[in-house]
């Protein structure tokens, strides 16, 4: 490490500061962390392969060594919606799909402090939402311009962990994160809102939070690993630019999380992981509070107030390795989340569209001579629909919208590639 210009470290870490981390492969978080970790969907509680390991199991900086990691991704996501039997306009479909690439960078550095201590630090995007409809779908009931909302959560999370054991280790990371959002083209809400000035085409805001990630690692035997990490609620300051969105007058707080994870070697060069993890999005009233409250006369912004009507999830995630030899490994893996949104919460969410519940990985590790290790992986979010059903409000204000339903869909695809040292 001593050998690396701290120049380049500066830029580095600007350069995860700049780029929008807009992943929403588990729902609006990002389906997993370092690029190996991707090649087998995300699996890594009870497998770490590097350094960016920590963002799901802290315990995993004392398992890895010394390493620094740095990968970048290009992230496609197909974003649309169709609202239709609408009583204000003809049946109609939009493409939220302006803006439609993104680069996502992510670093981690772990090292060995002694026989018992390891400390790490990792940047990456936590994950994030973006919709961008030229044509707007909210056009019909009064609103003007384009549509649409950015929503990026940065973590940096610095890292220590103890060896319990010869074979165990526990470890804990603070999750300090930084939230930006912005809306347009959405003021036709603002007639809903306590706070009407503070809905929409407000410009992008900041806020910051603070949170703590646990987590345990224990190679139970020679062939079997098993793993456990817990995250909790994030708690940030809010949006005050748009109180008049977000229940609790612009609060957005960040769900908690857990898992659990098993790792299996199966043959001397296979390796077999599977991850759970379950996502409390219910628990943030932005996100898990029911949009059709509006209809029991609770206005935007209002404590308890209406949101994206958000569910917790539960995803599933199967990984395999295989060493071909010393240089050379390929992965491959499959994903499964619950669906975050029922069919009831489709009219706000055309904004904010996280259907995905299959996903498709391969991946790939080259070990040059040099000790550089080169990695690529390719994700396929197949195409996920939620049907409408009751999902447009009838009737007139101050929450009718004549009736009808909205449907959403999301696909998504994803190449990338990383580059890890040992130290």
């Amino acid at each position: 490490m001593r050998n690396r210009p701290m120049p380049l470290w500066f830029a580095v870490i600007a350069l995860c500061m700049a780029v929008s981390p807009a992943s929403a492969t588990d729902g609006y978080f990002a389906d997993g962390y370092g690029t190996q970790s991707k090649g087998m969907a995300g699996v890594a509680i009870a497998f770490p392969t590097d350094s960016l390991a920590v963002a799901t199991n802290p315990a995993s900086a004392f398992a890895v060594g010394d390493r620094f990691d740095f990968d970048a991704d290009y992230f496609h996501p197909s974003r649309s919606s169709s609202i239709l039997g609408n009583g204000f306009g003809p049946d109609q479909s939009f493409n939220g799909n302006s803006l439609d690439a993104f680069v996502i960078p992510e670093i981690g550095i772990t090292h060995r402090l002694s026989e018992d201590w390891a400390v790490g630090l990792a940047l990456f995007g936590n994950g994030g939402l973006d919709t961008a409809y030229k044509s707007n779908p909210y056009r019909r009931f009064g609103a003007t311009g384009t549509a649409g909302v950015d929503l990026q959560q940065l973590f940096i999370s610095p890292t220590l962990a103890y060896r319990l054991t010869s074979t165990s280790s526990i470890g804990i990371s603070a999750n300090i994160a930084d939230e930006r959002f912005k809306a347009r083209g959405i003021g036709v809400f603002a007639g809903f809102s306590q706070d009407p000035a503070a809905v929409s085409n407000n410009g992008r805001v900041s806020s910051f939070g603070y949170g703590l990630r646990v987590g345990l690692l224990d190679q139970l035997t020679p062939w079997l690993a098993a793993g456990a990490s817990w995250q909790s609620t994030t708690y940030a300051g809010g949006f005050n630019r748009y109180k008049g969105l977000f229940a609790g007058s612009g609060g957005f707080d960040i769900p908690s999380t857990y898992g659990v994870g098993f790792a299996v070697t199966a043959q001397p060069n296979i390796d077999i992981a599977l991850d759970v993890r379950r996502i409390l999005y219910s628990q943030i009233d932005a996100v898990g509070d029911n949009f059709q409250l509006l209809l029991a006369a609770r206005p935007l912004g209002s404590n308890n107030g209406p949101g994206f009507g958000w569910q917790d999830t539960t995803s599933v995630k199967l990984g395999i390795n295989y060493k071909i030899d010393p240089s050379w490994q390929v992965r491959a893996g499959y994903g499964y989340t619950t669906e975050p949104i029922p069919r009831s919460q489709t009219f706000l969410n055309i904004l904010a569209p996280g259907t995905i519940q299959h996903q498709l990985t391969a991946g790939g590790s080259w070990l040059t001579a040099r000790g550089l290790d080169v990695s690529v992986y390719g994700l396929y979010a197949l195409p996920d629909t939620v049907k409408g059903a009751g999902s447009i409000p009838a009737g007139f204000p101050p929450a009718g919208f004549g009736g009808g339903e909205a449907d959403i869909k999301l696909s998504e695809i994803a190449i990338g590639i990383g580059f890890g040292w040992k130290l």
